[in-house]
């Protein structure tokens, strides 16, 4: 099978059939915007850095115990390039997958798929429950409080930072100006001051 190259609508449409949760599409557009941010950042193709972005997760509504696995077999079968299968396996490095995150983009959505949750999260607790008017501090704060979103396994977000050779603050920063581009449709535009 020719591989091609998906559209941001091929995308979507993969990730919506295999995905209903509401937190889960919301999730993928977060990494997705965020992964534009930081292609257009460092003078990459954003459109595809955003597509990796979007379906980084499809497999993990209905095969959480495949997670990743279940992904490489579904783009496979859609004919998707080696390039972009290999950044979404290489996003469960250590945790699901053996596949290490080697170029930008991967270690980019590596770095950020967790993060985009502990940014959600901050932002949900604000009285403005906005990510408009969040800054880095604050997540930095909520950070440290190991019990504040539990399930954010802070140690992958400080390999990410570390494979990129940015530090934790210019990280989180640049995830928050990519996830503003999307606030609305994220549920994150709340009602900043």
């Amino acid at each position: 099978m020719n591989e091609k190259t998906p559209t941001r609508e091929e995308a979507y449409q993969l990730l919506t059939r295999y995905n209903k949760s509401e937190s889960l599409i919301k999730h993928a557009l977060a990494v997705e915007a965020v992964m534009r941010y930081f292609a257009r950042k460092r003078g990459e193709d954003q459109d595809k850095w955003g597509v990796v972005g979007l379906v980084h997760d499809l497999d993990y509504e209905q095969f959480p115990q495949e997670h990743c696995l279940k992904s490489e077999e579904i783009l496979r079968e859609n004919g998707w390039p080696e390039e972009y299968i290999r950044a979404v396996i290489s996003h469960g490095w250590g945790l699901c997958t053996d596949v290490e995150p080697k170029t930008e983009m991967e270690k980019v959505l590596y770095a950020v798929d967790e993060l985009t949750g502990l940014v959600v999260t901050t932002a949900l607790v604000r009285p403005s429950k906005s990510v408009l008017d969040l800054k880095a501090k604050s997540v930095k704060k909520k950070w440290k409080d190991k019990r504040f979103a539990a399930g954010v396994n802070r140690s992958v977000i400080e390999k990410g930072a570390e494979m990129l050779g940015v530090d934790l603050s210019e990280l989180i920063t640049d995830t928050i100006m990519g996830m503003r581009e999307v606030a609305e449709q994220i549920g994150l535009k709340g009602s900043p001051g």
